[in-house]
This record gives C-alpha cells, structure tokens and sequence, in this order.
C-alpha cells in the first residue's frame, strides 16, 4: 500500500549559457508519457529522503543538490489507482523539487517503469509534457533558474 503523497522531481543540469532537463518516458503499462521523476515516500521517509531515494531509483544519480520549491498541487485519485492507496483515499498531493544533477554520464532508467529518457531544453521538455500539472511546475523551476542566472551575471 503506497502512502498517498507524490513528489516530482526535475533533474537540471547547467549548459554554457542555460540549463537542461531530464525527462523521462514511461512504459505504455505506466501511460507512456514524459515526465521527470515521480514516486512517493516511503513510510517513515520525509518528503526528501523519499526524493532523494526516487530520483536514485530512476535515474541512478546520487549526486545532485536537491531542494524543496514552495509548489505542490493535488491530484485526484483515479479507479486505476484504487488497488495501491489506502481505502478512501480521494486526493493525492505532489510536492515540486529540483535536483541539481553533478554527475556525468546517462542515467540508469528502471525499464520496468521507464523505456527512453532525454535531456533537453525548456522548451522541448514543455513540448515533451502532457499532464498540465506538470507543465505549470517546470515553468515555475525554469523561473527559478532563470533567477539563479541573473544573479550570477551580476
């Protein structure tokens, strides 16, 4: 039984002059659609550990700053769903974190729950998204970063 709270996670990682998203495509079984990385704590997990524990699962990266944006949003649970959550449960909340990948190299995807991953701009990951929810967060990180990269300039 999963507990009912999502995280989202979009791995970045900074290019010359702006940044990079991971994105990552589910199997058809897990809908087939592009996302970052998503999963849930675990019991006894804090919200971070359980994001720092999924974004180690699904992509292998265990070097990255991870940090907790002040997003998060509700998911209405769906029939599809009703076997993994407990009895009753009618809204799934998702927190928003941003891991700032160091390591080099692909990641190592989880065939079971993933069949293509892609790092890539803003845009083209805007394009890659599908769920609404998710779209709105990567403009929120991609607003952050935009933010971190003035300051530097400066």
């Amino acid at each position: 039984m999963r507990i009912p709270i999502q995280v989202l996670i979009y791995p970045v990682r900074k290019t010359n002059e702006d940044w990079e998203y991971l994105m990552l495509k589910r199997v058809k079984k897990r809908g087939g659609f592009w996302q970052g990385v998503t999963g849930a704590p675990e019991i006894g997990e804090s919200l971070y550990e359980g994001a720092k524990r999924e974004l180690y699962e699904e992509t292998g990266y265990n070097s990255a700053d991870l940090t907790k944006t002040e997003i998060s949003y509700i998911i209405p649970m769906e029939d599809r769903w009703k076997d993994i959550y407990p009895n009753g449960t009618r809204e799934i909340p998702e927190y928003l974190f941003i891991a700032m990948v160091h390591q080099q190299g692909p990641p190592k995807i989880d065939p079971i729950e993933h069949n293509d991953w892609k790092w890539c701009s803003y845009e083209e990951a805007m394009n890659l998204l599908s769920l609404e929810d998710n779209k709105r967060a990567l403009e929120y990180v991609q607003e952050l970063l935009k933010e971190d990269l003035s300051r530097e300039k400066k």
